[in-house]
């Protein structure tokens, strides 16, 4: 059996002298993801979907992986749609909202978390958005915005630009002991630390598997609770989301009892062999060696980032405050051509909530994040 180090060096095969800090965007496949498409390539190339019932094995596995890096109960609670947004899409034009409603979120969200709450202003339905960076903590904040009209609660799990770690059992909480709905943006985070549906008493949550599981765009997993689930309106609708998908001759039909009421048409294959090969590692791995070591090269970043004179930590470093997402600004104020200085040292990362924001994975070594703090030096 192959040692986790092995694992890693045959998994990622970056280019020489190359630094990837930026799975809190894109992530690099691994190896087996790469050779998972190649291989559904060559067999459409050579014999088109003669396989068809393998790939539907494929399609159910991803169902049951998916369940399990979730903690859900059932893989019956996962749904396969395209991306976060359209998840997210999916519960905002799936409730039944009444006029007079609030959302309460945050005001440090991604684009996806925001826009499509502040579209159901036409409903007659309030966005409130806590301030995250005020003198109480983000879960107070968030709750001191709740009323006898919030109707849900929806929050990235980390935040997309400084990298901030909610604690979503505390939240789950509170809403469950107010029949508040509670939705969870778990992109930063599914993939990098432990996730739990169950324990966190989420009634919806989504996740691209682009980022922290290593898989490719186009293909998200989206989770409901069956109690929720049903509090969902359909707007779309087509073959793949009825009970009886199978029988085409079939004039009745039933919706599906599962999540894959959410999905209309004919399923992304592609994307689902890579996302199976994807997950595979990660559960092969074990999410909570994964989760340790994700932790451990953000502190590490975030103690050299405290360690230099001329450099900001915009990230919390208070323990369960952060994840994979470690976010600074340098003191001369000029942090896109600080940002510009290290791409063009072939360290990959991104400018975010005005500053550098590094994202390292599990498998990232350490020596090359010192490397990172060399090249600042350089800049300086």
């Amino acid at each position: 059996m192959l040692s986790i180090q092995n694992i890693i060096e045959n998994e990622f095969n970056l280019r020489q002298n190359f630094i990837y800090l930026n799975h809190a965007a894109v992530s690099p496949w691994p190896l087996r993801t790469a050779k998972a498409v190649q291989a559904f390539a060559d067999e459409n190339l050579s014999e088109g979907s003669m396989h068809y019932p393998e790939w539907l094995k494929k399609e159910t596995a991803l169902r049951q992986q998916a369940a399990l890096i979730l903690n859900a109960q059932s893989s019956d609670d996962i749904a396969l749609l395209k991306n976060t947004s359209e998840a997210l899409s999916v519960v905002a034009y799936g409730l039944d909202w009444q006029k007079g409603d609030n959302i309460v979120s945050s005001d440090q969200e991604f684009p996806s978390n925001r826009i499509v709450w502040q579209s159901l202003a036409s409903k007659g339905v309030e966005f409130r958005e806590a301030d995250l960076g005020s003198s109480i903590s983000p879960e107070d904040a968030l709750f001191s915005l709740v009323d006898e009209k919030t109707a849900l609660i929806t929050i990235s799990s980390v935040q997309f630009g400084a990298g901030l770690r909610v604690d979503l059992n505390q939240i789950g909480k509170f809403c469950r002991e107010r029949s508040i709905l509670f939705c969870v943006d778990a992109i930063q985070s599914l993939g990098a630390i432990q996730f739990d549906v169950q324990d966190i008493h989420a009634d919806f949550v989504m996740a691209d598997g682009h980022k922290w599981m290593l898989g490719p765009e186009g293909l998200a997993i989206f989770y409901t609770n069956p109690e929720s689930r049903d509090k969902l309106r359909l707007n779309q609708f087509g073959w793949h989301m009825v009970e009886d998908h199978g029988d085409f001759d079939r004039r009745d039909w039933e919706t599906a009892g599962s999540a894959r009421r959410f999905e209309c048409g004919s399923p992304n294959m592609l994307g689902i062999h890579a996302l199976h090969a994807s997950l595979s590692l990660l559960l092969e791995i074990g999410m909570d060696h994964i989760e340790k070591e994700v932790l451990k090269r953000s502190k590490h970043i975030m103690d050299m980032i405290n360690s230099q004179h001329n450099l900001d930590l915009i990230s919390s470093d208070k323990d369960n405050r952060y994840a994979g997402i470690i976010t600074f600004t340098h003191h001369n104020g000029e942090n896109e051509r600080l940002f510009q200085h290290l791409i063009n040292n072939n360290i990959f990362c991104a400018f975010r909530s005005g500053g550098i924001r590094l994202s390292p994975h599990f498998y990232t070594p350490i020596t090359q994040l010192d490397h990172v703090f060399d090249a600042i030096l350089k800049y300086s």
